[in-house]
């Protein structure tokens, strides 16, 4: 197949990012699964009449929708975007009577338009074919039901306003990959058809280099190690997901952990990421039995470790009000430029919260020794 907006399969999920983007509503399913492997969503459905004459797909679908090109639907087509009776199809495939045209993404549709919105951006590089971007904690990536705005999406649109090649509704260029909204760290936008292709190839490739920062509760007997377990959705919680024992269920996902420092209750560690799942870190540390410190989610929000006095309690209590989500942190994005061929590799600080989270571990370490 052509190779444009080939995305990473193992990036592009079939959840919306996180349940939360949703506002509690349960997650989208994905429509149809494209012959790489992606998830693709519905975006238009057409059916044509009973007397349909016998035309190219791209003119039906030119005909019946508003403020598209030609062009933009056969580059759709040649991304495996418009499926006829459930199976891709080119540009020049001949619509016939009761046909089922749809056009999907790998993105679920955005309700409304994207409005440009003047959020501050961390961009931490760009040039003419990519751009690296540290997320904050809070924000969500893409809009979605109850998040049509203020969203990542929406400050990429003012970011790129006065680019007239960059189009935030084209699902060939922008974010190859994702994390959560109280996730903050690295993300790498795509500014062109090549570049996305080339870095989604990487993703899928598991060439990138890709490490996390997580406090967790409990002490680990081990300091390093391998967590391997299919991650699907939670049968008794569709908000959440969860490792699956059956093998056959889910999708592989492997991450490598090692712990940084330990303070009895909770731990810092360093996750590496071989997969890219839904919530791989926050599922496979809870698997582990070492939720993420107040993820709410995933029920690191009480206190799993410690002591029952009153002045640990308050102590807790305050680390929670100083960090107050999962206190994970995309810490580095290493991968090959997609037009020169140089390694690039980035890093963002540990943001405040998390740092003053962990220095008040920290010291109540020192003061409990």
């Amino acid at each position: 197949m052509n190779e444009i907006d080939k995305l990473r399969a193992e990036e592009i999920e079939a959840l919306q990012e996180d349940a939360e983007l949703l506002g509690g509503e349960s997650l989208e399913e994905p429509s149809f699964i494209s012959s790489d492997g992606r998830e693709m969503f519905e975006h238009f459905r057409f059916v044509a009449d009973k007397g349909q004459q016998m035309i190219r797909v791209d003119k039906f679908l030119v005909d019946r929708m508003e403020k598209t090109s030609r062009n933009r639907i056969q580059q759709a087509a040649e991304a495996e975007c418009v499926i006829v009776n459930g199976k891709p199809v080119k540009s020049s495939y001949k619509v016939k009577p009761n046909d089922v045209v749809s056009i999907v993404m790998d993105r679920p549709r955005y309700e409304l338009e994207i409005i440009p919105e003047d959020i501050p951006l961390d961009i931490v590089y760009e040039d003419d074919d990519l751009l690296v971007v540290n997320k904050p904690a809070g924000l969500v990536v893409h809009p979605g039901h109850g998040n049509y705005s203020g969203t990542l999406v929406n400050a990429l649109a003012w970011h790129f306003k006065d680019n007239p090649d960059y189009d935030v509704s084209d699902p060939r260029l922008g974010l190859v990959h994702r994390i959560d909204k109280d996730t903050s760290g690295l993300l790498v936008v795509a500014k062109t058809p090549e570049a996305k292709t080339h870095l989604g190839n990487q993703f899928f490739n598991k060439t990138t280099r890709r490490e996390y920062v997580a406090v967790v509760w409990g002490d680990f007997p081990e300091k390093e190690g391998t967590i391997v377990g299919n991650i699907a959705r939670n049968p008794k919680n569709k908000l959440q997901m969860a490792v699956m024992e059956d093998p056959t269920v889910g999708k592989h996902a492997v991450t490598h952990y090692k712990v940084i420092e330990s303070f009895g209750y909770v731990s810092v560690v360093k996750c590496v990421l071989e997969t890219g799942r839904t919530h791989q870190i926050r599922v496979h540390m809870l698997y582990k039995g070492h939720p993420l410190f107040n993820d709410a989610r995933y029920g690191g929000d009480k206190i799993l470790k410690g002591t029952t006095f009153q002045k640990y309690r308050l102590f807790v209590e305050n680390c929670f009000a100083t960090c107050p989500r999962q206190a994970l942190h995309a810490r580095t994005l290493g991968f090959v430029h997609p037009r020169t061929g140089k390694e690039m590799d980035f890093e963002a600080e540990i943001p405040q919260d998390m740092t003053q989270l962990i220095e008040r571990w920290r010291n109540y370490r020192k003061t409990e020794a």
